[in-house]
């Protein structure tokens, strides 16, 4: 290699990890004879058919992933939870390689990669700049790719969630991304999705509260997220009835039967004590096949408080919520 040339190698080798694909190595001016006198001295080794770490011990996992890339062909973005990885949407990595290429391509009909699961679509867009980094599809297509391949809209609602509540992305990104898109699953859905999203409804939990509770009841709307500050201290609830002095706190399925039960507890007390503020605190069940019970509850505590309006039977068969007298 002339100087020029060289320097090339050593910065592709520095971009992909030492991982190259036969056809850059021949374009480098490696010759066939060469190329398999490295493989078979142990220098390189062989990843996947025409795909080679050039350097000897185990792979990293960004090698791993370019090897993939690069076994995939030309246009290829790693996709749907390898992306989610990389914008930060999950904290570790999936147990398989997500690779998306162009539809009219089809590597699957070369060897198999073992690990790695191949999608073909061209609805999702690079993220850019690509330079210097793997190629991926943006953050907002990663998650309606990720809405796409979900097993129920619970499913699907939750990677909204992680996107803005990890501020990756934004309500409008992805109802851009989603007005672009031909085809998507529970397009309507996620559409009254986003437009929670605005309110400052982000979590799965929250969604179920407001829709089957609260708006399917006649309740008054109450404040998301409300900042509030008590002896000095910053507290945010999570549903806040500010001129009836009524809190609805949600506990998700993770929440610890521990210290910070303790914790809310005495925060909840000081509430009462400090301005009066009552607080209903609501499971997962509580707000899905308890709902209709749960919104009698909370009804009651704001009419106590002052509230003048009355809630009415939601759809459910049986709801009785408003008709008691």
């Amino acid at each position: 290699m002339d100087g020029n040339a060289y320097r090339d190698w050593v910065m592709l080798l520095d971009s992909q990890c030492g991982i190259v694909d036969r056809s850059q190595v021949r374009q480098a001016g490696f010759t066939i004879r060469q190329i398999e006198h490295r493989l078979n001295s142990g220098k390189w080794q062989r990843v996947y058919s025409g795909v080679y770490a050039t350097f000897t011990g185990p792979l990293t996992h960004e090698a791993r992933l370019w090897a993939a890339l690069r076994h995939a062909g030309e246009g290829a973005m790693l996709s749907h939870e390898t992306a989610a990885e990389l914008h930060g949407l999950i904290d570790k990595p999936a147990s398989e390689i997500h690779v998306m290429v162009p539809s009219h391509r089809r590597p699957a009909q070369r060897r198999p990669m073992r690990g790695v699961v191949i999608h073909r679509s061209d609805q999702s867009r690079p993220q850019l700049p690509i330079t210097w980094k793997l190629p991926r599809t943006r953050v907002e297509d990663t998650v309606l790719d990720l809405i796409n391949a979900a097993s129920t809209f619970d499913d699907a609602y939750s990677w909204i969630s992680r996107a803005l509540s990890r501020q990756c992305a934004t309500a409008d990104m992805l109802r851009s991304a989603l007005t672009a898109r031909s085809r998507i699953r529970w397009r309507d859905e996620l559409s009254v999705a986003l437009a929670d999203a605005d309110e400052g409804i982000y979590f799965v939990l929250e969604r179920r509260y407001v829709h089957d509770v609260e708006r399917a009841h006649g309740l008054p709307k109450a404040q998301r997220q409300a900042r509030r500050q008590i002896n000095g201290k910053i507290h945010y609830r999570d549903n806040w009835y500010a001129e009836y002095r009524v809190c609805v706190e949600l506990d998700g399925p993770t929440y610890h039967r521990n210290e910070q039960v303790r914790k809310d507890k005495r925060r909840d007390n000081l509430n009462l004590a400090v301005d009066g503020a009552q607080t209903h605190r609501f499971e997962p069940p509580d707000v899905t096949e308890l709902a209709c019970q749960s919104a009698a509850m909370v009804a009651a505590t704001l009419r106590r408080s002052g509230w003048k309006g009355r809630p009415h039977p939601c759809r459910r068969p049986g709801c009785t919520v408003g008709r008691q007298r």
